[in-house]
């Protein structure tokens, strides 16, 4: 559900402690908010790995996924967001769920991952603006710098015709699915 120009949109939290609730959407060029449907999915496939975890969203957005983790007690998120007006609306996001557990940077994520990790990450979100060849780079990134806990969980959202993708050696694809434009997995470090 992406907000058009001229509106502003929503995302639902469908899950955990704010189960059911609305929070609005900046209305930035390319932002797609994961839909229900696929978050749905997603929050299956992370149920084991969740609760207590280290989130880092890469490229926030909207902010729905580390919005979902945290309702599903996730210990933490960090959400990197480089456009200032959907950071400010995720600030503000987090400050209607009275969440203190989270922290927004607004700047760009590769900038920020590309020196010394200052904490390791459980449960990574990557979901960056599509054709725009940042995926990649921000896994290897994430490995080269040591953000990555020892057997972290990695979400990846991209867009369905990439269908090679050069990713660390070292991660292992849990499970793949298709949704439209949309191909989403799950990855272990291992």
């Amino acid at each position: 559900m992406a907000a058009g120009k001229g509106r502003s949109g929503q995302v639902r939290i469908i899950g955990g402690q704010w189960r059911s609730r609305k929070l609005p959407v900046s209305d930035v060029e390319g932002l797609r908010p994961t839909t229900d449907r696929v978050k749905e999915t997603v929050f299956n496939w992370l149920a084991p790995y969740i609760d207590d975890a280290h989130c880092l969203d890469l490229f926030a957005g909207s902010g729905g996924l580390s919005f979902e983790a945290l309702s599903r007690y996730a210990q933490s998120a960090l959400l990197i967001e480089k456009d200032r007006g959907a950071a400010h609306q995720l600030k503000q996001n987090l400050s209607t769920l009275k969440c203190n557990n989270a922290t927004v940077h607004n700047g760009d994520s590769l900038k920020y991952i590309s020196s010394a990790a200052t904490q390791q990450y459980d449960v990574v979100f990557i979901d960056p603006p599509f054709r725009k060849n940042l995926l990649e780079q921000s896994c290897q990134l994430l490995e080269d710098n040591h953000w990555l806990s020892e057997n972290a969980i990695i979400y990846i959202e991209m867009e369905a015709e990439l269908n090679q993708v050069q990713l660390p050696q070292n991660w292992q694809c849990l499970k793949e699915k298709n949704a439209g434009q949309v191909t989403f997995s799950l990855w272990q470090r291992s």
